[in-house]
């Protein structure tokens, strides 16, 4: 599966507008996600993790504390945000409202 090519920064702008909780961090999105509890970030994990796959545009995920996520997303092969990352924080934005 060929890869898409980054994105402009004018078009990182402009789609970070729809994604206002996520930040730019170089060539990654971030996103903190507290939870209700251990076990609420586990389930988000789970739900992130199945979306992912569905994309085969895999996230760094971390669990830290007893109920927050931290998600990282970026492509690896491209060093630079493209549209894959655009549309996995979006859908990852949409499991945790």
């Amino acid at each position: 599966m060929s890869r898409p090519s980054p994105l402009s920064e004018e078009e990182i702008t402009e789609h970070l507008k729809d994604i206002p909780l996520w930040r730019r961090d170089g060539a990654t999105l971030v996103r903190e996600m507290p939870t209700s509890d251990f076990a609420a970030a586990i389930g988000l994990v789970i739900a992130i993790a199945l979306h992912a796959e569905k994309m085969d545009h895999h996230p760094d995920i971390l669990v830290y504390g007893w109920n927050k996520v931290r998600v990282t997303v970026s492509t690896h092969d491209q060093g630079a945000l493209t549209i894959l990352d655009i549309k996995l924080a979006k859908q990852i934005e949409a499991l945790h409202i």
